[in-house]
C-alpha cells in the first residue's frame, strides 16, 4: 500500500505558566492512501493534538509530518493555509454551517476562498451534496435540517475541493445510533471507493467497524495500533483479542 502520511518522532509540548504540558511524546506512524483510520483515547490522551497536526491546524515542538512527500512543518503559513485548503476535507461534530447560508451556498463556500468561479462552485456543490442524498435539500438553511442532514452538508463541503484527506473529529458525536451509522457508513463508502484517506479522531466505538486500523493513543504515547480483524467488537462491548484469527 501506498504511504501517503508519515509522522516522525513528534513531539508537542504547552507551556501552562510553568508547567509544561507533553501532550504527544515520540510519535512515529505511517498512514496510507485509501485507509481508514480512526484513532482512539480518553480525553487528554494527545488524541486531538495528533489529529491536528496531521491536519496542519498546530506545529509540532519537534518531529516531521510529511504528506505526500511534503514536509507540514517546513511551511509557511499561507502555504499551509493553501494546503488545508486544497489537500484536506474536514468535518466537526458541532457541523460549524453558517447558519444563514443554504446547504448549496454553505458547501460552495470552501469553493469561492479557493478561487472557483461562482457558476463551478455553485455546480460543484450541487453534485456533492446530490452524493451524499441531498439534491432536494439544495436551498435549506442549517434550522431547516436534522442533525444527520447537516452532518451530511459538512461531508459534502469537505468533499467540494476533492481532498486526498478527509479529518473527521468526532463525527457521530451529536447523532443518534442510526443517522450515526448512516453516517459511518458514507465515510466507509468514501475511503473504499474514492481512495480518500479518512482519519476520525472519534470515542465512538461503532466507528471500529468501519475502520481499517485502530491506533489507541494514551498520555500521548501511541498504546498500539490494530487491524480491524484484531478486535471482537459486539453490542455495547469492544474486546481486544489476544490471539486473533484471521482470515483472507
Amino acid at each position: 500500500m501506498e504511504v501517503l502520511i508519515s509522522i516522525r518522532s513528534l513531539h508537542k509540548d504547552f507551556h501552562l505558566g510553568k508547567t509544561v504540558v507533553h501532550a504527544l511524546r515520540d510519535v512515529s506512524l505511517e498512514i496510507f492512501r485509501g485507509e481508514y483510520l480512526s484513532i482512539m483515547g480518553p480525553s487528554g490522551s494527545g488524541k486531538s493534538t495528533l489529529f491536528n497536526m496531521i491536519g496542519a491546524l498546530d506545529r509540532p515542538t519537534s518531529g516531521e509530518v510529511e504528506v505526500a512527500g511534503l514536509d507540514l512543518t517546513q511551511l509557511t503559513r499561507r502555504q499551509l493555509a493553501y494546503f488545508r485548503g486544497n489537500h484536506i476535507g474536514y468535518i466537526f461534530q458541532s457541523y460549524n454551517l453558517i447558519s444563514s447560508y443554504s446547504a448549496e451556498d454553505n458547501v460552495a463556500v470552501p469553493l469561492l476562498f479557493s478561487g472557483t468561479a461562482v457558476p463551478e462552485a455553485m455546480e460543484r456543490a450541487r453534485d456533492v451534496l446530490s452524493r451524499v442524498g441531498l439534491s432536494h435539500r439544495l436551498d435549506h438553511r442549517p434550522d431547516q435540517l436534522s442533525g444527520g442532514q447537516q452532518q451530511r452538508v459538512a461531508i459534502a463541503r469537505a468533499l467540494a475541493n476533492e481532498p486526498a484527506i478527509i479529518l473527521a473529529d468526532e463525527p457521530t458525536g451529536n447523532l443518534d445510533l442510526q443517522t450515526g451509522e448512516e453516517i459511518i457508513g458514507l465515510l466507509h463508502q468514501l475511503s473504499k471507493q474514492d481512495g480518500i484517506t479518512v482519519i476520525s479522531a472519534t470515542h465512538d466505538h461503532k466507528m471500529l467497524s468501519a475502520s481499517d486500523r485502530i491506533l489507541w493513543i494514551a498520555d500521548g504515547r501511541i498504546d498500539k495500533v490494530q487491524e480491524r480483524s484484531e478486535i471482537d467488537i459486539r453490542v455495547g462491548t469492544v474486546r481486544i483479542s489476544e490471539n486473533p484469527e484471521k482470515t483472507d
